[in-house]
């Protein structure tokens, strides 16, 4: 395992157990290093360029968007950290989109109703925050659906229109793209319905828990893609 893999799980399991316990400050040390991380992983492959300046770039703005979200329950970092998340998603999109990804029936239904759904429920409860969650959400829906082609992974069974899982990093990216609209959709459920801070935590857990598994199989799905039909 290289050492960016070891403190990938390091920082993961500290920020959840952070999370969980009500730890900003175990948090504020560990959270900042999981896209990192990942991106260390992505430099090791070659130069910054092409599949890999989009990789790079698209972790750097999910760094700002982890530090921003430590604290989940103020609004101001709310709004800006899915702005950097956004960011983040449109790096992912574009460098799907090199390499001909296309939206799917069964990937663009489900996040356009989940879409639908979560705009009512943030209108209703939260109006404060739902224009620019709603808006970040297009953005999520867009990369996520891209990223769940199953012809990304050429040679891998195909079920319910999702790549299973194999031994090729690339057949994880759709369920990279899976657990990230899990996630997010978590926020949106934590925001809403959280009453308690035993709640709020739990959540919290369950959406870093997610995130950061949904990052790990995204980027190292996409990061084997370079070079194979790289277009620079």
């Amino acid at each position: 395992m290289g050492f960016e893999k070891v403190v990938f799980a390091a920082a993961t399991a500290g920020t959840i157990i952070g999370a969980l316990t009500g730890r900003e400050r175990l948090q504020k040390v560990a959270k900042p290093l999981i896209a990192p991380s990942l991106a260390v992983g992505v430099l090791r492959r070659g130069p910054v360029s092409g599949d890999r300046a989009l990789l790079v770039g698209g972790l750097a703005a999910a760094t700002v968007g982890d530090v921003l979200l430590i604290d989940p329950d103020d609004d101001r970092r709310l709004i800006a950290g899915a702005s950097s998340f956004a960011v983040m998603q449109t790096s992912y999109a574009t460098l799907l989109r090199r390499h001909h990804a296309r939206p799917t029936v069964p990937a663009v239904a489900p996040r356009a109703l989940g879409w639908v759904g979560g705009a009512a429920l943030m209108r209703a409860k939260a109006p404060e925050v739902a224009t620019p969650l709603m808006a970040y959400g297009v953005t999520l829906a867009t990369a996520t659906s891209l990223a769940s082609d199953p012809a990304l992974a050429p040679g891998a069974p195909v079920r319910a229109g999702l790549a299973v899982p194999t031994a090729d990093p690339r057949s994880r990216i759709g369920l990279g793209a899976l657990l990230f609209t899990v996630s997010d959709g978590l926020i949106v459920l934590r925001k809403v319905f959280a009453r308690d801070e035993s709640q709020r935590r739990i959540a919290e857990g369950l959406i870093l828990a997610t995130y950061a598994a949904a990052q790990y199989f995204l980027v190292n799905g996409m990061v084997e893609l370079d070079g194979v039909t790289d277009t620079e």
